[in-house]
């Protein structure tokens, strides 16, 4: 296995920019303090209509960006995919465990092309937030437990060389016990206590994903759509601070 590099994990929070283009995420932005620089996950959509030189311009400005763009084609495609992404700048980018290990690695390959500092680290998704027992072994045919998935998968991004994986909250103690504490756990689904969970299914609070194993935390809708988005977002850090001093 090629060594990993240790992850950033001083941005504890990262917002997830899930809006339809660059306007709607520049008026988000606009509503904290004009020094406020906090870390930012752009998705699918956002990146597919803004493009990558938004991206560069939001690095450029001071924000560190995750890139969450789930790459999973032929190995030599994502190679390429993430030799394009080098030069934008951001923290972290995903791909998806079920590529396999010849896409994995050849990701890594491509990503080690740039200085270790500065080159994204790359985060496996397992199963997505949104699966369930149910989906997992009657739509989409993977026999066993969302737990067992998520550890075999874990195990085989450990083994092909990335630096951490996307899992939910439950999920990030298992694989920081069960397959490495070197790897870094991304995890989405993260609501307030009070909020809908929407279309995720394995969902926890900040905190209790912190007690888990969480390294870093996706929060979207409940700090998007609040109305102090940055009173949540303080909240919300001043909740990883104290579970740092209890912990």
């Amino acid at each position: 296995m090629t060594d990993t590099v240790s992850a950033d994990r001083s941005e504890p929070i990262w917002i997830a920019l899930d809006f339809p283009g660059a306007v709607e995420a520049e008026q988000f932005l606009k509503r904290w303090p004009s020094d406020a620089r906090p870390a930012l996950k752009v998705g699918m959509q956002l990146f597919y209509a803004a493009g990558p030189r938004w991206v560069s311009q939001l690095v450029e400005a001071g924000y560190p960006v995750f890139l969450d763009l789930k790459l999973h084609d032929i190995p030599n495609t994502v190679a390429g995919a993430v030799g394009s992404l080098l030069g934008l700048g951001v923290r972290f980018t995903t791909l998806h465990t079920a590529g396999g290990r010849a896409m994995m690695e050849a990701a890594r390959e491509a990503a080690d092309r740039v200085p270790a500092e500065n080159r994204p680290r790359l985060l496996a998704v397992t199963q997505l937030t949104s699966t369930d027992q149910a989906c997992m072994n009657e739509e989409i045919g993977i026999p066993g437990t969302v737990r067992d998935s998520v550890i075999k998968l874990a195990g085989l991004a450990y083994r092909s060389g990335m630096d951490g994986v996307v899992c939910s909250g439950e999920e990030a103690g298992w694989i920081k016990t069960e397959v490495s504490g070197d790897l870094v756990t991304m995890v989405p689904g993260i609501r307030l206590k009070g909020d809908d969970a929407g279309d995720q299914r394995r969902v926890l609070t900040p905190q209790q994903a912190w007690q888990s194993g969480a390294d870093h935390l996706v929060v979207g809708r409940s700090i998007t759509r609040a109305e102090d988005p940055y009173a949540v977002y303080q909240l919300i850090r001043e909740q990883r601070h104290k579970q740092g001093r209890e912990g």
